[in-house]
């Protein structure tokens, strides 16, 4: 598994969005600290799988940033603080909110917990695999094989414990991407070599 520096990579990217330096530079450091620590207890950090007919590798990796609570107050303020995300109101009373747009993912949230960082080794362990992740998708990886085996090996590790549920394993997935190249290595065709 190559190794891949988030900041290298992001960074690129925040250099081009001025504006971006600025958004984070106004955000006062008592708040900024204050929804970190919220989120580090109600928030998490998710990738998940969609199958896709229409694409090349069959699949689609959707980067996930949620944060689910009773009340309202700091999802509200969160959501305005990052200037993007959907908040829902589930069956059972509490709201959540979402952040599944990439773009928003890359420039928004995790420009937001790099500058102001977790303090719980599980919020920091989870937010660097989801950064590992968010960079090779940034990179174009999620769209082939090889990359797309890279990200689920990561994923793995991401959020272990008690509670996690994946629709689609690593093994389901790796199993598709399997057939699909035995599928195109029976689809070229085969021309005898003339002597």
């Amino acid at each position: 598994m190559s190794k891949i520096s988030t900041k290298n990579v992001f960074g690129a990217v925040n250099q081009q969005e001025r504006p971006q330096e600025e958004w984070l530079n106004q955000i006062p450091q008592e708040l900024g600290y204050y929804l970190a620590g919220f989120v580090d207890g109600e928030g998490s950090f998710n990738v998940s799988l969609r199958q896709k007919p229409d694409y090349q590798i069959k699949w689609q990796v959707v980067l996930s940033f949620n944060v689910s609570q009773r009340d309202l107050t700091n999802l509200l303020t969160l959501k305005e603080v990052l200037g993007c995300g959907i908040i829902k109101k589930r069956k059972d009373g509490v709201y959540s909110l979402d952040i599944t747009t990439p773009s928003n993912v890359i420039l928004r949230v995790i420009p937001f917990f790099e500058r102001f960082p977790f303090r719980s080794e599980k919020a920091i362990k989870n937010f660097a695999i989801f950064c590992k992740i968010a960079a090779l998708m940034n990179l174009g990886n999620h769209r082939n094989a090889q990359g797309l085996r890279e990200i689920l090996a990561l994923r793995e590790t991401l959020n272990i414990g008690k509670g996690r549920k994946r629709k689609y394993s690593e093994s389901a997935v790796l199993k598709t991407l399997l057939e699909k190249s035995s599928e195109t290595i029976r689809q070229v065709p085969h021309h005898p070599v003339q002597e």
